[in-house]
């Protein structure tokens, strides 16, 4: 038996999804809707993660930690606390809409949660880009009279991306995802979004969307311009994408011909996310696949052998943050 803990999707619809995750990563999506989102590790009140695999399946991860937390986190890790991580894939057909995020000191009064995380762009179409901070210069108030103009686009930090691609986005910093981007999102355990722009686009209901302008204007970090993009290193066999107070992530290059990667038991909670290719577990024989995000749980030892060619991303050091 696997020792992954594998979950079941949580598809999400969305006025700027589509089909890509079906395309990209051969998922079955309900019929005659946009899907945009899949939550694939969750412990929200709103969408509880269902585990297919491991020693917990058929629990919801939020009553395996109930049930079993120092299994999977670590002995000092409190029953009750939520998982600290949302992990999920974005299928952006269309532009998302210009928001943020609140950062820690301010979420709560503003009724709301952190929300730090960052974006791996597996897929992209030619000439996809991401919006991310602001233009060098940029001023608060040049930045509220170009939105009441409806010329909010020119004064925020457009980047050109194509797959490999890594973007870094903390509470605070303005942002938006461009049509035509297959995303990997590795973010805070938090749903809060203040949308600042929405392109004068309707909801899926026909309307438009809320916007949150007193709330975004009080969160944007107006010292924040033109951040930069982390491009693949295809040559380095480890890359760090993040290293924040609430997670790292590293990118691994891997062949078949290479050594198992080992992964130790009672170190720390990881999880590993396939974005290409394909990986063994040596022991069991069991197969993580492209598209696949399995929790490795902390009294859990891994050797994970390329089948071929493969591309993954190791998150750890969120079990303590």
């Amino acid at each position: 038996m696997s020792n992954f803990t594998l979950f079941q999707p949580i598809y999400q619809e969305r006025v700027w999804g589509g089909k890509g995750l079906q395309t990209h990563l051969g998922r079955t999506l309900p019929a005659d809707k946009c899907i945009g989102e899949s939550w694939d590790v969750s412990d929200r009140p709103e969408a509880r993660s269902v585990i297919t695999s491991g020693k917990l399946k058929g629990q919801t991860l939020r009553q395996a930690l109930e049930s079993c937390a120092p299994y999977l986190m670590g002995p000092a890790y409190p029953a009750e606390r939520p998982f600290p991580l949302l992990v999920k894939w974005l299928d952006c057909r269309k532009r998302l809409s210009l928001q943020v995020h609140p950062p820690a000191e301010m979420a709560v009064s503003l009724d709301g949660e952190s929300k730090t995380e960052n974006w791996y762009i597996a897929a992209a179409d030619a000439g996809a880009h991401i919006l991310a901070g602001l233009k060098k210069g940029v001023t608060q108030d040049q930045f509220e009279s170009a939105l009441s103009e409806n010329r909010l686009e020119a004064l925020v930090h457009k980047i050109a991306v194509g797959a490999g691609d890594s973007m870094f986005v903390p509470s605070g910093r303005i942002h938006a995802i461009d049509a035509g981007n297959l995303i990997l999102e590795i973010q805070e355990n938090s749903d809060t979004t203040f949308r600042v722009y929405d392109w004068d686009r309707p909801g899926l209901d026909g309307k438009p969307r809320q916007l949150h302008l007193k709330e975004s204007l009080q969160c944007i970090d107006w010292n924040d311009f033109e951040p930069q993009i982390i491009h693949p290193d295809n040559r380095a066999e480890e890359q760090t994408l993040a290293d924040c107070p609430k997670f790292r992530i590293r990118r691994f290059n891997l062949n078949s011909e290479q050594e198992a990667m080992i992964l130790p038991d009672r170190e720390q909670t990881r999880l590993i996310h396939v974005v290409s290719g394909c990986l063994r577990e040596t022991e069991s024989g069991s197969l993580l696949k492209k598209g696949d995000n399995a929790l490795l749980p902390y009294e859990e030892s891994f050797r994970l052998k390329p089948v071929e060619e493969t591309v993954v991303l190791l998150t750890d050091n969120f079990s303590e943050s």
